[in-house]
């Protein structure tokens, strides 16, 4: 898994590799409006560069294709909304890009070690078409998470300095 990743292409706010070679995309939302602004970003829209052809007067030119919506951000084989529990409301499935994300929501529990509960609220679609990662890419995807470990063992290092100095 990797944070804040664009390997795909596109901004991923979480990047997992599967056992199985398959990429899932985790989209973090923390608000309603954060949640309907995503259906506007690129990842989910297929851009034509335009197009020579006869346009409708007659001459022949550049003109414009129309842009398709996609189902899948492109490489990925299925793709979750994470987000709190309190935020989802069931009428906002209807401002989702794509009908084929799952849906995970996160709530506060005080049962076991960790303070924090994932519920499935709607299981994803998987991209029958998405392509197995190739070896080389597993080994780009596994030295990005590398690196950002280190930066986050430098983060934490520098805030205890801050912390002891202050």
């Amino acid at each position: 898994m990797v944070d804040r990743c664009r390997w795909t292409g596109n901004e991923c706010d979480a990047l997992v590799v599967t056992m199985d070679l398959r990429i899932i995309d985790l989209e973090v939302k923390i608000s309603r409006s954060d949640l309907k602004a995503d259906a506007k970003k690129d990842k989910w829209w297929k851009t034509s560069p335009k197009d020579w052809a006869l346009r409708p007067d007659g001459t022949m030119g550049a003109v414009d294709t129309p842009d398709k919506k996609l189902t899948w951000p492109p490489k990925v084989w299925k793709h979750y909304y994470v987000m709190p529990r309190d935020i989802w409301r069931p009428e906002l499935e209807g401002s989702l890009p794509s009908e084929a994300s799952g849906i995970l929501l996160v709530s506060e529990q005080q049962v076991g070690d960790t303070p924090y509960g994932i519920s499935l609220y709607r299981r994803a679609k998987p991209n029958r078409d998405a392509e197995k990662l190739l070896p080389q890419q597993v080994m780009d995807i596994a030295r990005l998470a590398n690196i950002r470990m280190w930066d986050a063992y430098d983060m934490k290092a520098s805030a205890q300095e801050t912390q002891a100095c202050s």
